[in-house]
């Protein structure tokens, strides 16, 4: 079980030499998901190796260009690689069109499967679930229609305690699945091992909240309580409240005041205004409210095992 997050892009709007618009690649739990897919997206997917072909699952946050102006591209690069498994795309309602338009008009060549998830409710929805991983939307509110994404990794069953089975010697290698699933074991004399004596609690399952465009919202905190991993837009610095609210963007104190209320465990900004030149003061305000801050930076990866 671990969380493997790499920065591909975490700029806003505008792409310039060295600030790439929002992409995110996720490994949770032995699953690999693009997370928003800006412009360039697939040169930073090249630049730090990441694998194309494990992607199955793209989740786009809104449609504003620097979240999904890079998706056109990657679909196409993937006819031209020859995929033949399905591809799923989460996002707002509008993104097939929109994406099958320019598909059909450029004659790209994408012959493989293309699903389409396309939201439009306000409340947290569960959206993917597998026998590893689930993902729930995280609404949010922006100058459209927008949510982020909660993605946790499934329990694992219970562990067994070997040293007390080892005990017991009617116990076979048989009964090991019945006991991880949690159930007690009757010995031939009519006594009863209680479970919780056979096994040991599992490791807790690991959660990141992605958080992209939106007004300072504290509405999200019971939804990523306690996340392990939570980045969130910090558009502008403090003294820029008033231009966050009217563009419904967040600072970073208010971000920070998100993490500290949600209780999580690491907090990363990103999603920067291009009028600032030295983005170590997002950092610098935020850890005045919430101490566990870093920066998401193009190429910079997080890790929680």
């Amino acid at each position: 079980m671990s969380i493997k997050l790499t920065i591909l892009g975490c700029h806003s709007a505008t792409p310039r030499a060295n600030a790439f618009p929002t992409s995110q690649y996720l490994e949770i739990n032995n699953r690999h998901f693009l997370i928003d897919c800006g412009e360039g997206t697939q040169q930073q997917m090249r630049k730090y190796k990441v694998g194309f072909t494990k992607i199955n699952h793209i989740f786009i946050s809104h449609l504003h260009g620097d979240h999904f102006y890079g998706l056109i591209g990657l679909l196409s690069t993937y006819g031209i690689l020859s995929r033949e498994k399905e591809l799923h795309i989460y996002g707002p309602k509008g993104i097939k069109e929109v994406t099958l338009l320019q598909l059909k008009v450029s004659k790209s060549h994408a012959n493989y499967p293309i699903i389409f998830h396309e939201l439009n409710s306000k409340e947290s929805e569960l959206i993917f679930e597998d026998d590893k991983v689930s993902v729930k939307t995280i609404p949010l509110k922006h100058r459209v229609y927008t949510n982020g994404y909660l993605f946790t990794e499934k329990e694992k069953p219970l562990k067994l305690h070997i040293d007390n089975i080892k005990q017991y010697k009617e116990i076979d290698r048989a009964d090991y699945n019945n006991i991880k699933a949690g159930k007690d074991i009757t010995l031939s004399t009519g006594e009863i091992i209680s479970n919780s004596e056979l096994t040991l609690p599992p490791k807790q399952p690991l959660s990141f909240a992605f958080c992209s465009d939106t007004v300072y919202k504290p509405d999200i905190v019971p939804i990523i309580k306690d996340a392990d991993l939570l980045y969130h837009e910090a558009t502008f610095l403090n003294d820029k409240e008033d231009l966050a609210r009217k563009t419904k963007h967040t600072t970073s104190k208010q971000a920070a005041q998100i993490a500290k209320d949600a209780n999580v465990n690491q907090l990363i900004l990103g999603h920067y205004s291009g009028r600032y030149k030295d983005i170590s003061l997002f950092k610098k305000e935020a850890k005045e409210i919430f101490d566990k801050t870093e920066l998401a930076e193009p190429g910079k990866y997080f890790s929680i095992n």
